[in-house]
């Protein structure tokens, strides 16, 4: 067993306490210590463009090898570098000067103290926090949250193959419906699933780099005959983003929040399979293995609780709370600026965390299933009347004068059997050939295509 984390017990939120271990991937992305790396990334990738703009010449003669020294700041990056840079920020209270600061120490210790002045360069502090908050949003969605549901993917849809022809009985309002397959309700889930994944995938994260209202006015200022919008464009398609050339202050968030739009869709379809995974086992249609040692209930003795799935839902609803005041707040600010995104945006992580604990929790739930042959079927056979649609469209083809009245008449909020069905055919004027063909149907073998569009990857 492993070491009880005492730290994990005094946290005060689940992320960095109970649930730590499964959330611990996105600690290198929206940790204060992460946020810290990625605006000495962005300083120290500045710095360089700099150095590599020959009309500017306010840095020269740094070669690869200091190139790469500098670049170690944030590739190498450590508690201990965070915790100086913190020391810097109690010292002066603004987290970006504190960067700089600290920077500058560092390129006294590389020997190029002479290009101290040229660190945060006609910056304004947005000009790093939106570069550093588009990073952290890019990455943490590329290397954590997408493999994660990727992983989801991939299970729905060995899931989808392996019960491809397991007849199921649906239920519309609740109701008995229509037969299908295990496998295709869960391709529906694959298909949707992959869709979202597909609109998270693509969204271009933006920046901008344009000063303290957005002109570029202190850059022009110093050097007035150096193209800074194509330098700003450049610079922030280097570091892997979409330029906005035109904003206020701050960069206006709006990717930010297509991505929390994307990744809200994305979480509200895995509540809607959490929900139906947890009815399929109240249902006994799936059955879940038993983990030696754990207790169900602390006075039932027999019980296996589908926790997992109850986890999920809870998760990710919590998480697209987040998302949603994301999608309200941090698109408005007044006039050229005010603060209060700032604080919001800290609390990136937590709906990312949310959503990443969702997933880890879903995909082993999904592991423990285990399809129920025999409740399934024994189900079908007991409503034969989900048969009436097929035996009316049937009629229907042969223009049988109103089958579907005749159907409703005998079988609307009625028990009735297959013998009862088979007395009704049987009564039926129709060509032999037709009555042998609608004696034929079973509910079991009425699925339709399902076994073909679960085999289907869509």
């Amino acid at each position: 067993m492993s070491e009880i984390n005492q730290q994990a017990l005094l946290a005060i939120g689940p992320l960095d306490g109970r649930y730590r271990k499964d959330v611990e991937a996105l600690s290198g992305h929206f940790s204060e210590a992460a946020l810290w790396r990625y605006r000495v990334r962005v300083e120290v990738e500045y710095l360089l463009f700099l150095a590599r703009a020959p009309r500017i010449g306010l840095i020269e003669g740094i070669d690869g090898q200091l190139a790469g020294a500098l670049r170690n700041l944030y590739r190498q990056f450590s508690v201990d570098d965070a915790v100086a840079i913190a020391t810097w920020d109690r010292k002066v209270n603004h987290d970006v000067k504190a960067v700089e600061y600290w920077l500058r120490e560092k390129l006294d210790l590389l020997g190029l103290g002479q290009y101290k002045e040229a660190v945060h360069f006609a910056l304004t502090s947005e000009d790093v926090n939106n570069l550093a908050y588009a990073l952290m949003v890019q990455e943490s969605r590329d290397v954590v949250l997408l493999p994660a549901l990727g992983n989801i993917l991939g299970l729905l849809r060995d899931m989808q193959i392996e019960h491809a022809e397991a007849p199921l009985l649906a239920k519309t309002h609740g109701q008995p419906a229509t037969p299908t397959t295990m496998g295709k309700e869960i391709a529906v889930f694959a298909a949707r699933v992959n869709r979202g994944i597909e609109q998270l995938l693509h969204i271009r994260l933006t920046g901008k780099l344009n000063g303290a209202t957005g002109t570029y006015a202190a850059h022009y200022a110093a050097f007035p005959d150096v193209d800074w919008i194509t330098f700003s464009s450049a610079f922030v398609k280097f570091l892997g983003l979409e330029p906005t050339l035109l904003s206020t202050q701050i960069e206006p968030h709006d990717s930010i929040v297509e991505v929390g739009d994307a990744l809200r869709r994305v979480n509200t379809i895995l509540v809607d399979l959490s929900q139906d995974m947890w009815r399929y086992i109240s249902d006994s249609v799936f059955g879940q293995a038993s983990v030696a040692g754990e207790v169900g209930s602390s006075t039932m003795p027999h019980k296996v609780n589908p926790i997992d799935f109850e986890n999920t839902e809870g998760n990710l609803l919590l998480a697209n709370s987040l998302l949603e005041f994301f999608g309200r707040k941090l698109p408005i600010s007044r006039l050229q600026r005010d603060l209060s995104d700032s604080t919001v945006l800290r609390n990136l992580g937590v709906a990312f965390g949310h959503s990443l604990f969702a997933y880890q929790r879903l995909l082993k739930g999904l592991r423990k299933l285990a399809f129920n042959t025999e409740k399934a079927y024994a189900e079908l056979a007991g409503h034969p009347e989900v048969l009436t649609e097929a035996i009316q469209t049937i009629l229907r083809r042969e223009r049988y004068p109103e089958p579907y009245e005749a159907m409703k008449k005998l079988a609307r909020g009625r028990q009735i059997t297959l013998e009862d069905l088979h007395s009704f055919i049987d009564e039926l004027e129709v060509r032999p050939e037709v009555r042998e063909e609608l004696r034929a149907l079973r509910p079991e073998t009425y699925i339709g295509l399902a076994a073909k569009l679960a085999r289907k990857k869509i």
